[in-house]
């Protein structure tokens, strides 16, 4: 019986081009599972090159590898620098009306509140 060779599946060997990286963190993103967002960070910088991505935000490998991880829990200046030292941005864009719960005021609400005078 012919054994068949396997190996884990890396990411990372993947992503060929800076249109790969920006598309692959976009999709973590849009997941919105903050363990996925992370694992995606540590597989584009492993296909950066780890080394080179440290020197660049001043972080050691070994934090990047722990914090970028499934299992990391990143702080969000960390989060920033390595996207930054990528060549990559992070943006925001409306998706449109968010309901709040009852008990939660809007700010506008808030405003029109503390602006109406006593006795109107």
């Amino acid at each position: 019986m012919i054994k068949t060779r396997t190996r884990p599946y890396d990411t990372s060997e993947y992503l060929e081009s800076e249109e790969d990286m920006a598309l692959y963190l976009e999709a973590a993103l849009e997941d919105g599972d903050p363990r996925v967002v992370s694992a995606a960070l540590g597989d584009i910088a492993r296909a950066h090159g780890m080394t080179q991505i440290a020197k660049a935000t001043g972080l050691s490998r070994e934090s990047l590898y722990k914090a970028l991880s499934p299992e990391g829990n990143p702080e969000l200046g960390t989060v920033l620098k390595v996207v930054h030292s990528l060549g990559l941005k992070l943006q925001a864009r409306a998706i449109g009306p968010v309901a709040l719960p009852s008990s939660v005021e809007s700010p506008k609400a808030r405003k029109v509140k503390a602006h109406k005078l006593p006795g109107a």
